[in-house]
């Protein structure tokens, strides 16, 4: 029996056991074994993706399979509002989808034509301004606008905006500035990203023992921590891993 066969008998045993515990109609086993893929497209069409689109945990997985076949169409969506009304949200939202897919040139004109009028010292715009300019290896540029957002909003608190100045000040190779920055930020950051870009640091300016001592505290929390924490923060406990000796 070829492979295409045992998979094709394996989906079509699945889905009649999704039939049965699901409740519906006897007779979609019969649809799903005579019409074989074509039967069982048309149970899913039918019967499962309604469903899928009445609960939070389906609409996720729909918009992630679309955006992962169409990755652009946000940006797409974005640019059609902003033909249809030039608002600063349309352009915020537009700027914001660019930032998204890595379009950092387009995202940098997108915020500096929305920083206008009354939204010229607007936070956020701010904030997606600086992340563009870093993304266009403008670091410095980024570090002013930042510079400029907290003089103009004292009161203003972001996580990512803190930092991102920390790695900007790093990238003007203000090392000790920057470590002094993510000194300030690890504590309360929600996450390791934070921490890790510390340790590393500290690795670059041969501080090997407290780097070392970072990787270590970010492992024991990824132990400690719940489940999805850890799948989060995988990207940051690998790297944690990779650099930890012992």
């Amino acid at each position: 029996m070829s492979p295409f066969i045992i998979f094709s008998l394996l989906l079509q045993i699945a889905c009649a056991v999704h039939v049965v515990r699901s409740g519906r109609p006897l007779y979609w086993i019969f649809i799903i074994l005579i019409g074989s893929f074509i039967g069982m497209a048309i149970y899913f069409l039918a019967e499962v993706l309604p469903e899928l689109r009445d609960t939070r945990g389906g609409q996720r997985t729909i918009r992630r399979v679309r955006d992962r076949i169409d990755p652009d169409r946000h940006k797409r969506q974005a640019s059609r509002q902003l033909d249809l009304a030039d608002t600063p949200a349309n352009r915020k939202r537009l700027a914001e989808e660019s930032l998204a897919r890595g379009d950092f040139l387009m995202a940098e004109s997108q915020f500096r034509t929305a920083m206008q009028g009354l939204y010229q010292t607007d936070p956020d715009l701010m904030l997606g301004l600086a992340q563009a300019q870093f993304g266009l290896d403008q670091p410095r540029a980024a570090r002013e606008t930042l510079d400029r957002l907290i003089t103009a909003n004292p009161d203003f608190r972001s996580h990512e905006g803190h930092l991102l100045y920390a790695r900007a000040v790093e990238a003007c190779g203000e090392h000790t500035a920057a470590l002094h920055e993510y000194e300030a930020l690890v504590q309360g950051f929600p996450g390791e990203e934070a921490r890790i870009r510390q340790a590393q640091l500290l690795e670059k300016m041969g501080h090997d023992a407290q780097a070392q001592a970072l990787y270590a505290e970010t492992l024991k929390r990824a132990d400690l921590l719940p489940a999805y924490y850890r799948r989060e923060q995988k990207p940051w406990i690998a790297i944690a891993r990779q650099r930890h000796e012992g």
